[in-house]
C-alpha cells in the first residue's frame, strides 16, 4: 500500500462516532506518526474570524457548514482513516480530497452538541496526530534507556518432509476477464468485476479454486508521474492501479501445482470505504462472493465463461481457498463468515445462494477492525515482523480469538516472517516492479538506521526474497486446508520446521486448534502464585496490572489494542524472576482434560532478542500426583521499538512422563514452570495438549 505512516494499535476510525476515549502512550507510540514534518504543518493560515489553528476553516453556514482541514503535504491513503477531534472528543470523519491535502466534515448539530467552540482540534488517523509534531517518545533514540539492540536472525530451523513452494508439473495460462459493475450498500459508485485468472494446464477433472483479494491502495495514478489519487471512479487522465496483478508469482506456483487461481480488483472499493463503519470489509466480502457466484455458474455451464476461463479446467467449488491482504484479509474473512452465515439483506452486496465451501483463508497482514475471526474455517494468518502499515499485526486475533469458540477443530495458524514488510508481498506496491508510484512501507529514516528492518541488515528480507517466502506458505495452505496433506502441517502448527523454498526468510509459525486439548487460558477462572508471576491484562493503563508497560519499546501482537483503555477478558500469565528455582503454578479453575495428547504444546514469548530462556515444565492431576515432563527453551525474535516482537514461539513437552508416573490426564489441576535461567521474563499465553493430525472440519 502506498503510505508513509503506520497504522497504530487502535481501529478508531471503525468505531461508531460517539465519544472515545483518548490513545493511550503505547497506542500513541506504536502509531508513530511517519508523515514528512511539512505534512504536519498547515499549508494555510488559520480562519482569522474564528481564532482556528493553521490550517483549519470553517466553510458554510447553517447545515451546509463544513469544518476543513488542509496539509500542503498529501496525507497518504491507508488503512487507517483520518479523524477530527476536538480535545478528547471525536467530532466525525471527514471526507477526503481526491489529491489527500484536504480533508472536510459536516458539522451538524450531533456533532457539536455541548461544545461551546472549537477549540484543541486534532488530527488523529489510528490514535496519532497527523497535524502536530509526535510528542508520544515513538522515534527513541537506539541509547534511550530501554530501548532494544538487534541480534541476528534465528538459527535455520530443520526443512520439512515436503515443500510446498516447489513448482509443480503443469505449465500455466494466464488472461483477464472484466464484467459488469456492481452496485454495493452504500457505496454510491459502481464497483469493477475485474481479475485476472492463472490456470494450469492440461489438467484433467475439475480443480480447487483459489481468490485473491487485494488490501487498501490508491486505486488510481497518472502515469510518467508520481501522482496517485483516492477517487473513484478514476479522475480523467489517471488509470486504475492494477493491484489485481500483484499476486501473479503465488498464483503462477498453485497453478503449476493443479489450481484454478483468480486475482480480483476492488479500486471500487478503496475509492469509496473512507465512510464505511467497518472501513469496507462488508463491501469486499460482497464482492468476492460475486465473483464465486459467477465462478459457480461457469463451473454448472462451461460455455458461458469468459475465454480466460475457459482456457483452464472447470473450478471445483466445492474445494475454496481465499486469499486476502491487509483490508483483503480482513474481507476475506468476511466472506468466509457470510458464506456460512449470510448478512442481513439490506447491509450486503449480494444475494445469492450459496453455491461454495471454503476449505480455508490465507491473510496477509490482515486488519481485524471487526473482531470477528471464523473459527471454523482453517486459517493462517501471515504476520510481516518489519510491517510499516498494520505495524501491530493485529491480525494475531485471526489466531488468539477463536480460542475456546465453537468446537476448536479447525486450524488458526500465525505465520510471523521475520524481516517482511506490508507491501512487498504485492508486486504492484513493490518499487521496480509496480506499474505505479510504490515505496516500502517500512519508513527508512536515513539519520536513524532500524537494526532490525532497515534494508541491507542482516534480517530484512529483499523484495523477491519475501515474494517468495509468502508464495510458499500460501502454498503451504493451500496444500493442507484444500488438498489435506498432512504432511505440510508441520510447517504450519507450530512444530518448528521450515519450507526450504522460503529460504532465506526465517518462517515460525504457532497454532491452535485442529484437535488440541485441554486448554489451559488465562482468559478464563485461572490462579497464578508464586515465583514472582501474576496474571495480567492486554490492555489495561495501570503499569501493575498491565501485560506489557507502556514505556516498554516495542509491542506484542498479542496485546493489541483496540479504543478502549481496558479490555476485559485478555489476559496473560506474565513471569518475571532474578533468581532461577523459583516454581510458579498456574491453577485453572476446574481440572483440563489432556487425555489422548501426546505433547504438552505451550505457545511462550521472552523479550526481543533474548536467548537461552529455560523452564522447567510439570503437572499436577486433581489427586496430587506430579509429573516432571522437562525443559523447554524459548527465544526471542529480532527487534526494535519500532516492531512487533514480543510474539510467542510454540515448545513442546512430552507427556509420556505424567502416563509413566501414573497421573490421571482427564483431570490436570495445575501446570508448574520454574525458571532454569539467572534472571529474565516470559509471557505465557495458553497452554494445550497436542497430537499430531489434522481433523476434518
Amino acid at each position: 500500500m502506498i503510505r508513509v505512516r503506520r497504522i497504530g494499535v487502535t481501529a478508531v476510525a471503525l468505531l461508531a462516532m460517539a465519544g472515545a476515549a483518548p490513545a493511550s502512550a503505547q497506542a500513541a507510540r506504536a502509531a508513530q506518526d511517519r508523515l514528512p514534518s511539512a505534512a504536519r504543518q498547515s499549508a494555510a493560515a488559520g480562519d482569522s474570524g474564528t481564532g482556528l489553528p493553521p490550517g483549519w476553516r470553517v466553510t458554510g453556514s447553517g447545515d451546509a457548514r463544513q469544518l476543513e482541514w488542509h496539509t500542503g503535504t498529501p496525507v497518504p491513503m491507508g488503512d487507517a482513516r483520518v479523524e477530527f477531534y476536538a480535545g478528547d472528543r471525536l467530532l466525525g470523519r471527514p471526507r477526503p480530497g481526491g489529491d489527500g491535502r484536504t480533508f472536510r466534515l459536516d458539522l451538524g448539530a450531533a456533532r457539536t452538541k455541548g461544545l461551546k467552540k472549537l477549540t484543541d482540534l486534532q488530527v488523529r488517523a489510528s490514535g496519532r496526530r497527523l497535524d502536530a509534531e509526535d510528542t508520544s517518545g515513538a522515534a527513541q533514540a537506539p541509547g534511550r534507556r530501554g530501548a532494544l539492540a538487534a541480534v541476528r536472525p534465528p538459527a535455520p530451523l530443520p526443512a520439512g518432509k515436503v515443500d510446498p513452494g516447489k513448482p509443480g508439473t503443469y505449465r500455466t495460462t494466464t488472461g483477464e476477464y472484466r464484467l459488469g459493475s456492481v452496485r454495493l450498500p452504500g457505496f454510491p459508485a459502481p464497483v469493477e468485476m475485474q481479475a485476472v485468472v492463472v490456470t494450469p494446464q492440461g489438467a484433467t477433472g475439475r480443480r480447487p479454486l483459489a481468490l485473491f483479494l487485494h488490501g487498501r491502495h490508491a486505486p488510481c495514478y497518472t502515469p510518467h508521474s508520481d501522482e496517485v489519487s483516492g477517487d473513484w471512479p478514476c479522475p480523467a487522465g489517471s488509470l486504475p492501479i492494477p493491484s489485481h496483478r500483484g499476486y501473479l508469482q503465488d498464483q503462477k506456483l498453485l497453478a503449476s501445482q493443479g489450481y484454478v487461481t483468480v486475482s480480483i480488483a476492488a479500486n471500487g472499493i478503496n475509492g469509496q470505504d473512507w465512510q464505511a463503519e467497518d472501513g469496507g470489509a462488508q463491501a469486499r466480502s460482497s464482492l468476492v462472493r460475486q465473483h464465486l457466484a459467477r465462478w459457480a455458474d461457469w463451473a454448472a455451464h462451461p460455455a458461458t465463461a469468459p475465454a480466460a476461463v475457459r482456457r483452464g479446467p472447470v473450478a471445483d467449488l466445492s474445494r475454496v481457498l481465499l486469499v486476502g491482504h491487509s483490508r483483503g484479509g480482513e474481507g476475506v474473512n468476511r466472506a468466509a463468515m457470510d458464506s456460512l452465515y449470510p448478512p442481513a439483506a439490506d447491509q450486503d452486496g449480494y444475494h445469492g445462494k450459496t453455491r461454495w465451501h471454503i476449505s480455508g483463508t490465507v491473510l496477509i497482514g490482515p486488519t481485524v477492525f471487526g473482531q470477528n475471526p471464523v473459527a471454523d474455517v482453517p486459517s493462517a494468518t501471515l504476520l510481516p515482523g518489519c510491517d510499516g502499515d498494520v505495524s501491530d499485526l493485529q491480525g494475531e486475533v485471526y489466531v488468539d480469538g477463536t480460542r475456546g469458540v465453537s468446537r476448536g477443530t479447525a486450524l488458526h495458524s500465525a505465520v510471523y516472517v521475520v524481516g517482511a514488510d506490508h507491501n512487498f508481498f504485492n508486486t504492484e506496491w513493490t518499487p521496480g516492479k509496480a506499474v505505479a508510484p510504490a515505496d516500502d512501507d517500512f519508513y527508512e529514516d536515513p539519520d536513524q538506521r532500524d537494526p532490525v528492518c532497515s534494508p541491507g541488515t542482516a534480517t530484512r528480507l529483499t523484495a523477491d526474497q519475501q515474494h517468495r517466502a509468502g508464495a510458499t506458505y500460501i502454498a503451504a495452505a493451500a496444500r493442507l486446508f484444500v488438498a489435506g496433506d498432512d504432511r505440510v502441517r508441520p510447517l504450519l502448527d507450530g512444530s518448528g520446521v521450515r519450507a526450504p523454498s522460503a529460504d532465506p526468510a526465517r518462517v515460525l509459525t504457532h497454532a491452535v486448534g485442529a484437535g488440541r486439548t485441554g486448554g489451559l487460558l488465562p482468559d478464563g477462572p485461572l490462579t497464578v502464585t508464586g515465583g514472582g508471576a501474576r496474571l495480567c491484562s492486554a490492555v489495561d493503563p495501570d503499569a501493575s496490572v498491565a501485560c506489557l508497560d507502556e514505556d516498554t519499546p516495542g509491542r506484542s501482537p498479542h496485546f493489541a489494542q483496540w479504543d478502549t483503555d481496558r479490555e476485559a477478558g485478555r489476559r496473560a500469565v506474565a513471569l518475571r524472576w532474578s533468581a532461577a528455582g523459583s516454581a510458579v503454578r498456574i491453577r485453572p479453575g476446574s481440572p483440563v482434560s489432556l487425555k489422548g495428547a501426546e505433547q504438552l504444546a505451550l505457545r511462550v514469548f521472552v523479550p526481543p532478542n533474548t536467548t537461552g530462556t529455560r523452564l522447567d515444565v510439570a503437572v499436577t492431576d486433581a489427586a496430587g500426583h506430579r509429573a516432571a515432563l522437562g525443559t523447554v527453551r524459548a527465544d526471542g525474535l529480532p527487534g526494535t521499538e519500532r516492531t512487533a516482537s514480543y510474539w510467542a514461539r510454540e515448545v513442546r513437552v512430552p507427556l509420556a512422563a505424567a502416563t509413566r508416573a501414573g497421573l490421571d490426564l482427564r483431570r490436570i489441576a495445575s501446570l508448574e514452570l520454574t525458571p532454569r535461567t539467572r534472571s529474565g521474563q516470559a509471557w505465557l499465553m495458553d497452554a494445550w495438549g497436542w497430537r499430531p493430525g489434522t481433523p476434518a472440519v
